[in-house]
């Protein structure tokens, strides 16, 4: 048997196909076909794909969904770090109600807009606040988890609902 027809043992990486050309014949300088073939993917892939696929295609509508999922590590990860970083945040839950004082002072409004201005205050006060308690205590200490869900109910409705109107 001749050694261009015989297998040799070639290591290759699992999940890895080669395929060997044998010599060509006929003509000397024809280019050989080469035909790839894609490995199937499993179906968790597929899934997880899809899963991806529709995150970023609805990322802008998700956005206090991402905000609120990255607070949980954020706030694990300081509190374990340094517990006193809670009482750094603290101050910035006033921030939000001053804002409000500051934008009714300087352009009044009436109705509708005071709700939304007040509601959004509201929000980011509550969400500076988990920060800051989450921060000091654990995100999962007490009543912080029911807090958090509750927030970012309120928030991604609320955001829902604005990304419709406009």
């Amino acid at each position: 048997m001749s050694s261009r027809t015989r297998t040799r043992s070639v290591k290759t990486a699992a999940g890895v196909h080669t395929i060997h050309i044998p010599r060509q014949r006929g003509r000397r300088r024809a280019q050989p076909f080469v035909v790839v073939v894609p490995e199937h993917p499993s179906l968790i892939r597929e899934a997880v794909g899809f899963l991806g696929r529709m995150l970023w295609r609805f990322r802008g509508a998700l956005a206090p969904t991402f905000l609120a999922v990255s607070a949980w590590p954020l706030t694990a990860i300081l509190h374990a770090l340094a517990w006193w970083s809670g009482l750094l945040i603290a101050p910035l839950a006033v921030a939000p109600v001053l804002w409000l004082g500051f934008v009714q002072i300087r352009r009044p409004a009436r109705t509708a807009a005071v709700v939304w201005r007040a509601g959004l205050s509201l929000l980011a006060t509550a969400g500076f606040a988990w920060l800051a308690l989450a921060a000091g205590f654990g995100p999962l200490a007490g009543p912080l988890p029911l807090i958090w869900l509750l927030a970012w109910l309120v928030a991604q409705t609320a955001w829902l609902i604005v990304r419709r109107s406009h």
